[in-house]
C-alpha cells in the first residue's frame, strides 16, 4: 500500500501545473552522499545529482528556473566547486527538471547533453513539447544543446561512465541513467548498479489512442510506455534513484541513513515495485481511454 500511495503521489507531483508547484519542489534539503562519487543536491522532491570525477563533475537535472542557487549552495556545502560542472544531463525536458538549465549553463559553461526527442523541447523552452498546447506545462528559458544523445549512448568524464537509456512516454526523450558506483564500506572491488529513473507517469492530458478528430499525444506513445517498463525491468539495479525523491521514498529513507549509512539507498525490491505500479497505472489509463472510445463509437 505504501508503494501504491507513493506512486499516486509521484504521479500527482509530476503534473507541471503553471499555477502552483509543490512546496517540496522549492524547499531546500541538506545535500547528502549516496555513493563515493554520487551526491544528492536537489530539493525535498526535485532531484538533482552531482557525479564527481577527477576531471570535473556532472550534474543531472537543473530543476526549476529558481533552483540553480539552491543547487549551487548544496554543491558548495559538500565542498565541491559549482563551476567544476563540465556536463549537464537530465531525465526529462519538463520545466520542473530543465527550467534552470539556461542559468546553469551560463554560469558554469558546461556542455548540455540531451536525449533525442527532448533536445528540441529544451532548445524551444518547452514550446515543442507534445503537451505544450494543453495548458498543463509551463514554458521556460531555452537552452542550447551541445550533444544529442541516442538510446545506449554513454557519457564519460574523468573515468566515470554513465549510460543513457531512452525510456519514452512521460516525454518523448525521457532518459533513465545508469552507472556503476562504489559504496563507502564495501570491498574496494565491489561496484553497485545505480539506476536514476527519468519518469514513468502520465496524466489526463495524455491521449494514448489515435482516434479520428482526437489524435494520440504523439505517434507511438501507447507503445512507448510498455517498451519503457520492459527496458527498466531489464536494467540491473542495486541503488534506486529518480527524477523525484518520491519515486524512491527518499524522505522516508533519509532518517535511516543515520544508522544504515549509504546502504539505505540499496532498494532493488522498491525499484521493481515502482515499475509494477507505474505499469498498472498506465494500463488503467489505457483501458479507461479505450472504454470511452468504444462508448462513443456508433
Amino acid at each position: 500500500m505504501r508503494r501504491f500511495l507513493s506512486l499516486i503521489a509521484s504521479t500527482l507531483l509530476t503534473l507541471p501545473l503553471a499555477a502552483s508547484v509543490s512546496p517540496d519542489w522549492t524547499t531546500p534539503l541538506p545535500p547528502f552522499q549516496i555513493a563515493d562519487t554520487v551526491y544528492y543536491v536537489g530539493s525535498r522532491d526535485l532531484a538533482a545529482y552531482l557525479i564527481t570525477t577527477p576531471s570535473g563533475n556532472i550534474l543531472i537535472n537543473a530543476n526549476l528556473e529558481t533552483s540553480p542557487p539552491q543547487i549551487r549552495s548544496s554543491i558548495e556545502q559538500l565542498g565541491f566547486h559549482y563551476k567544476d560542472i563540465k556536463i549537464l544531463l537530465n531525465g526529462q525536458a519538463h520545466f520542473d527538471h530543465m527550467a534552470g538549465a539556461a542559468e546553469v549553463l551560463r554560469e558554469t559553461h558546461a556542455r548540455n547533453e540531451v536525449m533525442v526527442g527532448d533536445a528540441d523541447v529544451v532548445e524551444s523552452g518547452g514550446h515543442t513539447d507534445f503537451l505544450a498546447n494543453t495548458g498543463s506545462l509551463e514554458m521556460y528559458p531555452p537552452a542550447h544543446v551541445d550533444r544529442i544523445l541516442h538510446d545506449g549512448d554513454t557519457v564519460t568524464l574523468g573515468g566515470m561512465t554513465l549510460t543513457a537509456h531512452l525510456t519514452a512516454g512521460h516525454t518523448r526523450g525521457c532518459t533513465t541513467w545508469t552507472l556503476r558506483a562504489h559504496l563507502p564500506g564495501d570491498p574496494a572491488n565491489q561496484l553497485r548498479n545505480v539506476v536514476i529513473v527519468g519518469g514513468w507517469s502520465l496524466w489526463s492530458d495524455f491521449h494514448l489512442l489515435d482516434l479520428p478528430g482526437h489524435p494520440a499525444s504523439y505517434p507511438g506513445v501507447a507503445d512507448d510506455f510498455p517498451h519503457t517498463f520492459a527496458t527498466l525491468r531489464a536494467l540491473p539495479c542495486d541503488i534506486f534513484l529518480g527524477a523525484h525523491g518520491v519515486y524512491f521514498d527518499m524522505l522516508q529513507k533519509l532518517p535511516r541513513a543515520a544508522t544504515e549509512g549509504t546502504r539505505v539507498w540499496i532498494d532493488p525490491e522498491g525499484y521493481r515495485a515502482g515499475i509494477d505500479n507505474a505499469e498498472t497505472a498506465f494500463n488503467a489509463a489505457l483501458a479507461k481511454q479505450q472504454a470511452a472510445a468504444d462508448k462513443s463509437t456508433p
